[in-house]
């Protein structure tokens, strides 16, 4: 397989390309996805096209069906609400272990990538906020002291569909008093209340969108007695 001079494959690039378009909403859930057409968009044979769709399969963004090809992953509930769980479990113990390990002179980072997402909001760039807010978030969990269990949150994150939440205008401004309360707990080096402003930020955002996936409000699965 040939290498770009950075050292990125054809098969990376294809992924990180058709990754980008999901989740920016060029390619709507449920369409297709032809081998010889995606091989022209990306000048590529059909050898990587294959590799790079079978990354994506196991990511969750695509699926394949005998005789039916390779379509965009359509978004299941019930998948959805295991995948909330396990992020709200992992994040929250990613960020308490990483509040302790972040210099004040670090967390001006994380307070510049506020101010950023704030101009992105500000413009309307609904895919570079969602890139910037991931950026933010994987600022914590970079510095977490477990590199596994980062990219154990990163292949979570790739799964989730950040696409439908590009639309999501009336969160705005409970996502940025959320991603407030997290920088705050980390100044005062509180590891259990970043554990938990993360927790709660994760539980609100999710339940914002399985009320859209479904067209109705939801109990919290994380919640025990929740069925």
């Amino acid at each position: 397989m040939t290498a770009s001079p950075a050292g990125v494959t054809k098969r990376d690039l294809i992924v990180a390309g058709l990754r980008r378009r999901i989740l920016a909403r060029e390619l709507e859930r449920g369409s297709r996805l032809r081998q010889d057409e995606v091989a022209e968009w990306f000048d590529s044979s059909i050898t990587p096209v294959r590799e790079a769709l079978r990354i994506l399969e196991v990511e969750g963004l695509v699926t394949s069906e005998a005789h039916r090809g390779v379509r965009v992953a359509g978004v299941d509930i019930e998948n959805l609400k295991a995948l909330y769980i396990t992020r709200r479990l992992t994040e929250a113990y990613a960020m308490e272990r990483a509040t302790p390990r972040i210099s004040r002179h670090e967390l001006r980072k994380a307070e510049r990538l506020l101010h950023e997402l704030d101009e992105l909001s500000a413009v309307g760039d609904s895919a570079g906020r969602n890139a910037k807010n991931e950026e933010f978030h994987f600022f914590f969990y970079d510095r977490c002291g477990l590199p596994g269990l980062r990219d154990d949150i990163e292949a979570r994150w790739r799964a989730f569909p950040w696409d439908l939440t590009l639309d999501s205008a009336e969160r705005l401004g409970d996502v940025r008093g959320e991603h407030a309360a997290i920088v705050d707990a980390v100044r005062r080096v509180d590891p259990a209340g970043a554990a938990e402003a993360v927790s709660r930020h994760i539980a609100n955002g999710f339940l914002q969108l399985a009320a859209k996936v479904t067209g109705e409000a939801i109990e919290d699965p994380f919640d025990i007695e929740s069925d």
